[in-house]
Parts: C-alpha cells; sequence; structure tokens
C-alpha cells in the first residue's frame, strides 16, 4: 500500500482537499435533522412562524454549502484518483525499463500488462471511493450516532447491535473475498496471454486453420475468469440480506422505543423526527461502507500485485563510478559460465575461455539450443554471468555504465522489431539525430535502399506496427541499418541475415568490411556460406566451446563443423545456391 500512494506525488493536495471537502459536507448534513426538530418542537406545535421562517432560512443555507461541498469533493476526488493511475503508469513503466531479461520474465508480458491497465484501473476506482465515500461514510455514521446518543441514549444502544453485527458479517466477507479476488487477477493473465498469443500470431492461426482451438482456448480462459468472479460476486450478495436486516431492526426498535418515550413524555415528536432521520443516515453510511468493502477486497490483490512491480529489484545494477567509454572492439571471456535461472543447476554455457581482438570478424556456428544467442546476450550486457568475466575493450562489462555499453556494443536480434512511424522514424533508433545522408549511407551498406527506392514515398513510407507491411528480409536489413548507424565499437548480427539470400548476405558482409573497417563484428548464423570467410569461427556444442578456428582448418580437425558443411553443401547448398 504504501509503495502505491507513494505515487500520489503532486495530487497530494487534492487529496487532502477532497477530505476537507467530504468532512464539511457531512457537518452541513448532520445539523439538518436537528434544526429539522427545532422547526417542528418550537414552530409548528408552538404555531409561532417566525421560528419556522428563520430555520428554514438556515436550512436551506446549509442545504446549499452541502452541496457545494459535495461537489468540490467529488472534484478533488476525481482530479486525485486520476492522478494517481496515471503516476502508476507512469511509474510501473519506468520501473520496467530498468528490468533485466530476466525480471520481465519473472512477470511475463502479459500479467505485466494486466497490472498497467486492469489492476490500477481497480486502484483508481477504490482510491476514489475512500477518499470520497470512506471518510465520508465513517464520518456520517459516528456523527449520526453521536446525535441518537444525545437525543436518546437508550434507543442508541440499540443501533449499537446492528452495527456490530454488519461489521462481523462485512468482515468475514471481505476476508474470504480476498482470496478469490487474488485468484482471479492471476486469470486475468492468462486471459491476455490467450489474447496476445492469438492476435500476435494471426497470420499461423488462420494459415493452418486453428481458429476453433484457439476459441476453445480462450473460452477455457474466460470460464475459469468467471467461474471465480461468480464466487466472489456470491458471497458479497449477502451484504443486502445483512445490510437490510440491520435496517428493519433499527426502525422497528425505534419506532416501538420511540412511540413509549412521547408517551411518557421523555421524548418530544421532533426529536423522534430527528431520531429516524440520523437512524437512515447511520444505516445508509453502513451500506455505503459495504459497498466500499467490496471495492477495497478487489483491489486489495490489484495492489499487492502493483507493489510487486515496483518493489522489484532490477537484477542489472548500475556501478557505483561506472565507465563511460569503451576503449576498443576486444572481446574476452575468462572461463564464463552462465545460467537463466540461478542454482538450477542448468547451464546455458559453461566454461567459455574465448579471446577476440578488436576488428575481427567471428563467426558463430552450432546447432539450435548450443548457446549462441545466449554468448551474445552477455556482451551488450543484457543479463549477467553466473562465473567468470566478460570483457569488452579489455574491461569487465559490469564496470561499464550500460547506456554507454550498448551505445557501443550494437546488437541486431533474431527477432526483429520495427516501430510505426516512417522509415527514417526507424532508422534513428539507431541515433536520434542522424542526417537523412547518413541514414541513407547506412541503408545502402544493409542493402536496405534496394526496396526503399521502390516505396513511392521512399523513407517516408509508413511503417505499420511490428513491421507489418515489409517482408522479414526487409525488416532485417531496416534492423542491420540502425545498428550501423552508431558506428559502434562491435557489431552483433544475431541471425539477423537468415531471411535475406545469400548474394545480399554477401554484399552486406562486404559492405560491413569497406564501411566498418576497425568494428568487432560477430555474425552468428545457420548456414555456413555466411561465416565462412569470416577471421575465425567459433562452433559451440551444449553450451561448449567445440571449436574456434579458420574456416578451412575447423574442416579438417572439428567433426561437428564438417558434418554442418557437408550437410549444406553436398546436399545442395543453400535454399537461393544451385547444387
Amino acid at each position: 500500500m504504501r509503495n502505491v500512494l507513494q505515487q500520489l506525488g503532486r495530487y497530494r493536495k487534492d487529496t487532502f482537499l477532497c477530505i476537507a471537502m467530504a468532512a464539511l459536507e457531512v457537518f452541513m448534513e448532520i445539523l439538518l435533522p436537528f434544526i429539522t426538530a427545532i422547526i417542528i418542537d418550537k414552530g409548528l406545535e408552538a404555531a409561532n412562524l417566525s421560528v419556522v421562517y428563520r430555520y428554514g432560512a438556515v436550512m436551506v443555507v446549509m442545504a446549499l454549502c452541502s452541496l457545494l461541498f459535495g461537489a468540490m469533493a467529488g472534484k478533488f476526488a476525481a482530479s486525485a484518483s486520476s492522478g494517481l493511475s496515471a503516476n502508476l503508469r507512469e511509474a510501473i513503466y519506468a520501473r520496467i525499463q530498468t528490468f533485466s531479461f530476466s525480471n520481465i520474465d519473472k512477470f511475463s508480458v502479459p500479467g505485466l500488462v494486466t497490472r498497467m491497465t486492469t489492476d490500477i484501473t481497480n486502484v483508481q476506482n477504490a482510491f476514489m471511493m475512500v477518499i470520497r465515500i470512506a471518510v465520508r461514510t465513517p464520518l456520517m455514521l459516528i456523527f449520526s450516532y453521536v446525535m441518537c446518543l444525545i437525543i436518546s441514549p437508550p434507543m442508541s444502544l440499540m443501533f449499537l447491535i446492528a452495527v456490530v453485527f454488519l461489521v462481523v458479517v462485512l468482515g468475514v466477507i471481505m476476508v474470504v473475498t480476498l482470496k478469490i479476488f487474488n485468484r482471479a487477477f492471476q486469470k486475468y493473465d492468462d486471459l491476455n496471454a490467450s489474447v496476445q498469443e492469438n492476435i500476435s500470431a494471426i497470420r499461423v492461426v488462420k494459415a493452418f486453420v486453428r481458429e476453433n482451438y484457439e476459441n476453445s482456448k480462450f473460452a477455457k480462459a474466460s470460464a475459469n475468469l468467471y467461474k471465480l468472479f461468480v464466487k466472489a460476486e456470491g458471497l458479497l450478495a449477502f451484504n443486502n440480506p445483512a445490510m437490510m436486516l440491520a435496517v428493519y431492526f433499527c426502525i422497528l426498535s425505534a419506532s416501538w422505543l420511540g412511540a413509549q418515550f412521547i408517551v411518557s413524555g421523555s421524548m418530544t415528536t421532533g426529536d423522534l423526527t430527528s431520531l429516524f432521520s440520523y437512524i437512515m443516515s447511520l444505516l445508509m453510511s453502513l451500506m455505503m461502507l459495504s459497498m466500499v468493502v467490496v471495492m477495497i477486497s478487489m483491489s486489495m490483490a490489484s495492489i499487492r500485485r502493483i507493489s510487486e512491480v515496483l518493489s522489484e529489484t532490477p537484477d542489472l545494477k548500475e556501478p557505483d563510478q561506472p565507465v563511460l567509454q569503451v576503449a576498443d572492439g576486444s572481446i574476452d571471456f575468462d572461463h564464463v559460465s552462465f545460467s537463466y535461472k540461478q542454482g538450477s543447476g542448468k547451464n546455458a554455457l559453461s566454461d567459455i575461455d574465448l579471446h577476440i581482438k578488436s576488428g575481427e570478424t567471428i563467426g558463430v556456428i552450432g546447432g539450435t539450443g548450443s548457446g549462441k544467442s545466449s554468448l551474445v546476450n552477455l556482451i551488450c550486457r543484457l543479463y549477467d554471468v553466473s562465473e567468470g568475466a566478460v570483457k569488452v575493450g579489455g574491461l569487465d562489462v559490469r564496470k561499464y555504465d550500460m547506456e554507454a555499453l550498448r551505445n557501443q556494443v550494437s546488437v541486431v536480434l533474431q527477432k526483429n522489431t520495427l516501430f510505426s512511424g516512417t522509415i527514417l522514424d526507424n532508422l534513428r533508433w539507431g541515433k536520434p539525430k542522424a542526417t537523412e545522408a547518413e541514414c541513407v549511407q547506412a541503408c545502402q551498406a544493409a542493402c536496405a535502399d534496394e526496396f526503399i527506392d521502390r516505396f513511392p514515398d521512399g523513407y517516408q513510407t509508413r511503417i505499420e506496427r511490428g513491421g507489418a507491411n515489409v517482408s522479414g528480409g526487409q525488416k532485417q536489413r531496416l534492423c542491420i541499418a540502425w545498428a550501423l548507424l552508431k558506428k559502434p565499437k562491435v557489431l552483433i548480427l544475431d541471425d539477423s541475415t537468415s531471411a535475406v539470400d545469400t548474394t545480399t548476405d554477401a554484399k552486406i558482409r562486404a559492405a560491413f568490411a569497406e564501411k566498418i573497417p576497425g568494428t568487432t563484428k560477430i555474425i552468428i548464423a545457420q548456414r555456413v556460406s555466411s561465416v565462412e570467410h569470416a577471421d575465425r569461427i567459433l562452433v559451440l556444442d551444449e553450451g561448449r566451446i567445440s571449436g574456434f578456428d579458420t574456416h578451412e582448418h575447423l574442416l579438417e580437425t572439428n567433426a561437428i563443423y564438417r558434418e554442418i558443411y557437408d550437410s549444406q553443401v553436398k546436399g545442395g547448398g543453400d535454399f537461393d545456391q544451385p547444387a
């Protein structure tokens, strides 16, 4: 709760103003029945119209003031709750930006989306209700009961019985439903995951005619959520019967005892009338309090989930005195081991001892799951090593400022992503202030200019979300171009030319040699033709180094590399090369 409320920021003022306005509104409403009793006893029964007019005018003014205070309380409540939700979204989003890949894996993307949408909306609604109704209601309840005590202490004891009964019932309901809502919001993650997976892969779903299967999977996730909410709402439905039982008990008690007191002369008609007003205010306050309990029950689960993100500590931490400059593109792995789950005993990489000179072109090849992507992820510090050290420019990557390191170690990942906007907008992800001429040069080096020039709008062509209107090969070349714009010390291509033909692949490698000769280039590939011209080739097998040498020497000495080469060349060559 503290983590969430800390995000109020400048909206604390609106929160306190809302509470003050609600308190003034209650004060005005509490005095109205008291003045009504005066009008009845001293005005109507005494046939004194001047008293009726005078106190009647006071009631009108008080009612208008109550209306004004109520409207102001509503305005400040809306401002404070909306401000809190906006700050929470910004805080969570900013927090996510500091997360390493392992932190994001812990929560899952659908889980983070649910927290930033459904959970924050629940907190916003609950906060508005708390600062408006949860402030107004207890004050109304307390003041109403105090006035009942002033008018008739014996009758007030009957109301106290009703209040205790309701508190016990509502408390039990809140404890039980809170557990159910915790489970329900976890099911929201499953529902969002189903939607996200289906929509992002809609082309695959339709290509394999899996619509019915996906509908069934979504219906199952939706049904699980439905059952939990029905169970929770079924328990909350006991609020109303319990409330009505208390209301009828109070009305019958007040009618029976009040009649006796009036007959005995210990109570006036005006007192009984105002007492009924206070009873109804007291019971209405309890009814509103039950609504607050329901909303708080729902929001507590959301608050816990939001707080988990805000209190999560990023696995990757900046050093106390970070180094801001990378000396050169040399890379050293000193007996590095790495596991995605610490303590699991399953290493993605084991005892990697590797030394790469600045400016070298290194090919990396190996079977699926051999650790190729894991290896390069450590160079730009997307993850931290479990054992050993990774050095860039002769210095451990953990000593660099992460932004400075990643600006000098440019990565084109295996899964390419483009963002909505023009081609120029996307290219400038590599260098925000790059001129159009610089962007054109980068595209020429990445062989992207070949298809950009064919677009009617050229570099102003609009890219749809996710790059839906360009092919896989075009997407890869644009991502290579934006990496080149950085002019990095190290360039890593993580299987990022797999969707281009070998002729274009060869042109891109030739452009690298000409445009960025001093940059260390690491090329991960599945095909031998992409790496055979590299200075040296690293062969990985089950997270270990199987060989690290030139193409010719590996053919002679490394069985795994020779097997890959033979399967591709003797088996007919690459898909776009003659056998």
